[in-house]
């Protein structure tokens, strides 16, 4: 026999591996591949699935099933009233209206969530909805609790805080018109190595200690004082408070956290009120496990251990307790917790509200000025917020939300709301699906927002009967008395088959099973179905019909093209494909119809191909297109292409403007010159009849569209003739200005020349007069000696002075 817990497993992976088939499995109906013989079977398999409890249903020579999606038993003929096919459905059994004030004679009755009771119907597999509204109304009851540390470090922040309670009711009275406050405080475990134990530190740990000599007993967490609404009463209690010391550094915060938590009647906590519990400290929290260092190897138990004098009697007996335990304490007790911290320990802090819901932190100054502000800022930070738990989670069940806030929008996936002023309602959509039933069929899950007392409960019933299952005959008639008749079909006795039990087992010898084989040695029924009564019954399948005496036959297991049977032109008959009139083919693929074929200019495939199941298939080398019409490469591609391009430019040729637009539908590109560096452009060319040449280039581009790129004007002979001409003349002209403005040059320049020769000769006739007549001019006389020596080392030159 399983255990819950196994139960448990094995019904979530079968679930699993349940889901996973029916999504990978494209086109298969789960409903009859699951063989299903009952109702309650088929309901197993998954929601969508039905049973047909119909008499007479299905063919008499086919095993037709009865479990199968509800619109194909229809189809079938299955009427309506016998289908059986139940759905999940939700009921509100408790939905007391949501309450706008939290205050006055009503303050008891307060209701802040509604539904407050909802029932479930779950079909297996399938899935219900419903809806809750949250609201945080206006004016509701709040009670603070203060819990304080009070080791050295903090001497300053109590001095702070001994008026307290006067300015924190003075502005809580703002938000709430019934606020009460209490008190407590901690410090450490009062052993080693976490406080000093050594019997000079006894009574007073600070012994020695310069800075500050006198200070209590280091204590683990001590309540000081209940909740009240006389906040008088709490400042006299904090001016009685001492500072302690203990020696490392962390401190006994978490111990102190749990006792306020759970201690609820000697803390004073009122069911119908708004819990905030305020922890003010300067260190880290000592946690689960570091009370081994001391000797403490007892977990902590979660329960409220204050003893006559109102300290925590367990302190040196248990361990510190982990952030989990803490957690669920504060939410099963609908405690807020504020964490008022110094900026150097915010990130540690922080990191521990994501583990404890309900849980903010605010920075604390040194010496703790800013506390009535950081309250308040927490305070409307909490109330600007509503987050939905969930308690006792059934694990067979799943739950998602959908939350709409005050924007309207739904947010899938999300359960909580933000930046929400006080009075605002949301609401959010709970879906709840079941996986397979439990032992005890029944299961139950509570919907609380953080902080709230209250609470929705819900409550789950499996939906695995079926409503015919009740008209259920043992031995009936329709079961040929050998039989329980049940849903439409017949539960058989042992020795009796038949849908009906109409044979006995003993009458299935050889000899009559023989009648269902189509020969010998072959399969009985082919293997596709089963011999009832010396007759075939065949199987019913997802994929068709199967049919013939012996199951031979079949409407899906024909040919198929592109993978649609028969192409989609014709009916499959016992594997064989009987195509529709204007096919043929094993696969009625091949259409007998020409026109496709037939191109622009009324041939069949341009005269460049063969048709073929109503498709040209080109014969020409470079043929190509729906009918082979394009073939830049074909010998005639050129003249063809010649027709298009005098008719479409020119207007000329032996088309008429009507025909030239019908046959010549390719793009025609004119240009001033023609290139020719496109490897795939073929260069055509001919002859006008003016004696002129038109050139065009003919291309095929990647889309299948003919491109012609000609040029604008054929190239003439006499245009050649008459542009050489002006060149020749222009030439010629620039030759003969060159030369006459050479003679011209050289005229200027001989002109010149003989006028300075001119100058120069009577230059030196004035020379000579003026030398002969000068009695002072005495002919100069030159010497020249010249000395040569010659050495093996040395040459050298002298000459001689005049």
């Amino acid at each position: 026999m399983l255990s819950r817990r196994q139960w448990t497993y094995v019904t979530a992976i079968s679930y699993l591996i349940l889901e996973i088939l029916i999504r990978n499995v494209k086109g298969l109906n789960v409903c009859t591949s699951g063989s299903a013989t009952s109702c309650e079977e088929c309901l197993l398999i998954h929601p969508s699935c039905a049973w047909c409890a119909q008499e007479e249903f299905g063919s008499p020579r086919t095993l037709t099933s009865r479990c199968d999606l509800q619109q194909n038993l229809q189809k079938r003929g299955c009427e309506a009233p016998f289908i059986e096919s139940p759905r999940s459905n939700s009921s509100v059994l408790e939905n007391v209206p949501l309450s706008s004030k939290g205050s006055g004679p009503t303050q008891y009755d307060v209701i802040q969530i509604a539904p407050q009771k909802v029932s479930l119907s779950l079909r297996p597999g399938d899935q219900a909805w419903f809806e809750v509204q949250v609201r945080q109304v206006e004016d509701y009851p709040v009670d603070l609790y203060y819990l304080m540390d009070l080791s050295l470090s903090m001497k300053d922040d109590l001095d702070t805080i001994r008026n307290l309670g006067t300015k924190l009711a003075e502005e809580m009275k703002k938000l709430t018109s019934n606020f009460r406050l209490g008190f407590g405080s901690f410090v450490d475990k009062n052993m080693s190595p976490f406080s000093y134990t050594a019997p000079k530190y006894q009574n007073n740990p600070c012994n020695g200690y310069k800075l500050f000599p006198n200070c209590v007993p280091s204590f683990g967490f001590r309540h000081l004082l209940s909740l009240t609404d006389k906040v008088d009463r709490f400042n006299k209690e904090v001016q009685k408070q001492m500072v302690s010391r203990n020696r490392d550094a962390p401190e006994g915060g978490f111990d102190a956290i749990l006792q306020a938590a759970v201690c609820k009647e000697r803390i004073g906590w009122r069911k119908e009120a708004f819990h905030l519990l305020v922890f003010a400290t300067d260190d880290v929290p000592h946690l689960a496990l570091d009370g081994k260092l001391g000797g403490l190897v007892e977990p902590h138990d979660g329960q409220c251990h204050l003893n006559e004098k109102s300290e925590y009697s367990a302190s040196t007996r248990m361990d510190y307790p982990s952030l989990a335990l803490l957690g669920e304490k504060l939410a099963e007790n609908n405690i807020y917790l504020i964490f008022a911290v110094t900026k150097k320990l915010y990130v540690i802090y922080k990191n521990f509200t994501a583990l404890i819901p309900g849980t903010t932190v605010e920075i604390l100054d040194q010496d703790s000025k800013n506390i009535i502000q950081l309250i308040i800022n927490a305070y409307n930070n909490i109330r600007s917020k509503v987050e939905l738990t969930v308690w006792d989670h059934p694990e067979d069940i799943s739950l998602s939300f959908t939350a709409t806030c005050q924007d309207g929008r739904p947010l899938a996936g999300l359960r909580k709301c933000a930046d929400l002023k006080i009075g605002d309602t949301v609401s959010f959509n709970v879906s709840v699906g079941a996986g397979l039933p439990r032992p005890d069929e029944r299961q139950s899950f509570t919907i609380r927002p953080v902080g709230f007392k209250d609470r929705l409960e819900v409550q789950v019933a499996y939906r695995c009967d079926c409503g015919c299952t009740q008209l259920t005959q043992p031995n009936s008639t329709r079961c040929s008395g050998a039989g329980t008749h049940s849903c439409g079909t017949c539960g058989c006795e042992p020795g009796y088959l038949g849908t009906r039990c109409e044979c006995q087992e003993g009458e299935a010898g050889s000899v009559q099973l023989g009648a269902c084989r189509e020969a010998e040695g072959k399969q009985v029924c082919g293997g596709r179905g089963e011999c009832r009564c010396n007759q075939c019954l065949c199987y019913e399948s997802e994929f068709g019909k199967i049919y013939g005496t012996f199951c031979e036959c079949d409407d899906f297991s024909c040919a198929r093209h592109k993978g649609v049977l028969c192409s989609g032109h014709g009916e499959c008959h016992c594997g064989e494909c009987k195509c529709h009139a204007g096919y043929v083919g094993d696969n009625c693929n091949c259409s007998t119809e020409t026109a496709a074929c037939v191109s622009g200019d009324g041939q069949m495939c341009s005269g460049r191909g063969v048709c073929v199941c109503g498709g040209c298939q080109c014969t020409e080398p470079g043929a190509f297109g729906d009918t082979c019409e394009k073939c830049p490469t074909c010998p005639d591609a050129c003249g063809t292409k010649r027709e298009c391009v005098e008719c479409r430019l020119f207007g000329s040729g032996k088309h008429d403007n009507q025909t030239c637009q019908r046959l010549c539908k390719d793009e025609i590109v004119t240009v001033e010159t023609l290139k020719s560096d496109d490897p795939g452009a073929v260069l055509c060319l001919y002859k006008t009849e003016s004696d002129c040449v038109m050139k065009f280039t003919y291309s095929e581009h990647a889309s299948g569209q003919s491109v012609l790129t000609a040029l604008k004007e054929p190239e003439c002979a006499w245009r050649l003739q008459t542009l050489l001409s002006v060149l020749l003349a222009v030439v010629g002209s620039i030759l003969a200005i060159g030369i006459a403005l050479l003679a011209v040059w050289k005229l200027v320049i001989t002109v010149h020349d003989r006028r300075e020769f001119a100058r120069f000769q009577s230059a030196r006739s004035r020379a000579r007069y003026e030398m002969a007549s000068n009695p002072l001019y005495k002919q100069p006389i030159s010497t020249h000696a010249v000395e040569t020596v010659f050495s093996m080392n040395t040459k050298s030159y002298n000459g001689a002075v005049h």
